[in-house]
């Protein structure tokens, strides 16, 4: 077997050139639980947000209720009191749609509960937007002949619609506090 000094050499350049490009992007991504651009650890900035009543349709407060257990939880589990700097606004709404019904019976066997919440992470005087989106997720649960057995699906099944969206407006709102000076 003959090596070729040119492929080699070739082979040795594509592999620096990989290298000296993966430390350069790696400059581009900040861990979110490392330091923050301002200086303050993430939980200290998380802790400083204030979130409000969360305005949801008639009928659809408890989706509501959760969603603000879970996010001041998420956001200030320590249970010391932090100065508050930021203002967190939530509106959603939430639908219950029944895809799978038994042709025998008629009846639904299962139900997708969808939330959608619009947030807006201001300065605490309300006069500056730091950060708005929308958050969307789905909890799916079995619906049974006994009507106790399935509102209490339904309940659980709105009990993870509301962790799952409060984990996702805390992973965006720490994004943009992470990178704000």
């Amino acid at each position: 077997m003959r090596l070729d000094v040119g492929s080699v050499a070739v082979r040795a350049g594509r592999l620096g050139l990989v290298a000296a490009m993966s430390l350069s992007l790696s400059a581009c991504f900040r861990p979110l639980y490392g330091p923050t651009a301002s200086g303050e650890s993430i939980q200290a900035l998380l802790a400083s947000v204030q979130v409000d009543e969360i305005v949801m349709a008639q009928g659809q407060e408890r989706l509501g209720h959760y969603l603000r257990s879970e996010l001041v939880f998420d956001l200030d589990g320590s249970g010391q009191p932090a100065k508050k700097q930021y203002r967190l606004k939530l509106a959603g709404s939430e639908t219950v749609q029944t895809p799978i019904v038994s042709s025998t019976t008629g009846r639904a066997e299962a139900g997708t509960v969808i939330g959608t919440i619009r947030y807006s992470l201001e300065d605490l005087s309300g006069t500056k937007v730091i950060a708005e989106g929308v958050a969307t997720s789905t909890a799916t649960y079995d619906r049974s002949i006994q009507r106790f057995a399935s509102q209490r699906a339904a309940r659980d099944a709105e009990i993870r619609l509301a962790d799952t969206l409060a984990d996702q407006i805390k992973t965006r709102i720490a994004s943009v506090l992470a990178a704000k000076p």
